[in-house]
């Protein structure tokens, strides 16, 4: 099969595609993938604790929907890489909606854990070593129209572009792998 040209975005719309993705092995491989990782079925059941053939099935059903392709065949051919059809990925709030709300926190639900966990990590890394310039959070309101809303989405993407083409295979010496999340919510009680 010819590798597609790979794009910027894909948005999932499609309610059965986002239930699909709502499984913590998925999510895992997602992530990965996502992040300009290339791996095989093997190399991702390492990372999702799973049998190469249970992953592969994952595999095959991100692949259904569109969300990840198959790779080159490797030096000696016998397992091809999966690499994800774009750079980013991100679920339209109609496939939210449509899914249901109990789909919907299903394909949340392990994200969020990512970020709690994250956070856990980062503060046992400053409880034993101190501050880490690489870890930062913040928090804040901001009051945008749409538009400065799409713009600043725009900008954000442009300065981390040059970082994001880093792999595990393909960094500089002394760096380390961080995760970045960017949310933009309406607060509660707020009218969207």
């Amino acid at each position: 099969m010819p590798r597609s040209r790979r794009r910027s975005t894909l948005t999932i719309d499609d309610p059965k595609a986002l239930r699909a993705l709502a499984h913590p092995a998925r999510q895992r491989i997602i992530n990965e993938l996502y992040n300009g990782e290339v791996l095989t079925a093997t190399e991702a059941a390492e990372l999702c604790g799973l049998t190469p053939s249970a992953t592969s099935y994952h595999l095959r059903a991100l692949e259904k929907w569109g969300i990840v392709e198959r790779g080159d065949a490797s030096g000696d051919g016998r397992e091809r890489p999966w690499r994800s059809v774009a750079e980013h990925i991100t679920v339209s709030p109609v496939a939210h909606q449509a899914a249901g709300a109990s789909a919907s926190a299903a394909f949340l639900h392990p994200w969020a854990q990512e970020v709690t966990g994250g956070i856990e990590r980062a503060a046992e890394v400053i409880a034993a070593d101190g501050a880490d310039e690489r870890t930062t959070m913040s928090r804040g309101r901001l009051w945008l129209t749409a538009d400065e809303a799409k713009d600043l989405h725009r900008e954000l993407e442009a300065v981390l572009k040059p970082y994001k083409k880093r792999t595990r295979a393909n960094h500089p010496d002394g760096s380390v792998p961080r995760d970045g999340y960017w949310l933009l919510l309406p607060p509660p009680g707020a009218d969207s």
